[in-house]
């Protein structure tokens, strides 16, 4: 008997495990106000980073702006896409249009105000960036440190191979 729940506990962690890869299956809204799904939103050809991000987090935005600066490289490199979702709540999540516009961020960029996203993805901080690829978390990055974006690339790389 106990050998059985041993076996039932263990199969069941591997489950979990392996469930935590996929891409959870979350509607989140444009920045227009339209409902999309997450999944829709990612590149179905190649690799999509996902960047959980806040108009009030400083290492956020600076995360963005670095990947900005050489996006276009890596796009014509790898085929890469950005979807950039804010997790601005209520009170917050007027400033995000007047922000990406400012910014001029050339990436989809999606809005998550109940944190559904967020409790999906068990991301305790942000900035969380993850890589996506055939609807599969493939690489998880939380924080963020200057020359970071260069090792995301470096990530995006290898997978794109």
């Amino acid at each position: 008997m106990k050998n059985l729940i041993l076996f039932f506990c263990l199969g069941l962690f591997s489950l979990t495990s392996i469930a935590q890869n996929d891409l959870p299956n979350v509607d989140v809204t444009s920045i227009d106000g339209k409902n999309v799904t997450l999944k829709d939103a990612t590149n179905k050809d190649g690799i999509t980073i996902i960047s959980l991000w806040a108009t009030w987090c400083v290492p956020c935005l600076k995360e963005l702006d670095a990947i900005n600066d050489l996006y276009d490289e890596w796009q014509e490199e790898t085929g890469v896409e950005l979807v950039a979702v804010s997790v601005d709540d209520s009170r917050t999540v007027k400033r995000v249009k007047s922000m990406v516009n400012g910014k001029d961020w050339d990436y989809t960029v999606l809005l998550d105000t109940n944190n559904d996203l967020k409790r999906a993805l068990n991301a305790s901080s942000i900035p969380l960036t993850i890589l996506v690829k055939n609807n599969k978390i493939v690489y998880e990055h939380s924080g963020y440190s200057p020359g970071a974006e260069l090792e995301l690339y470096k990530k995006i790389k290898e997978l794109s191979k």
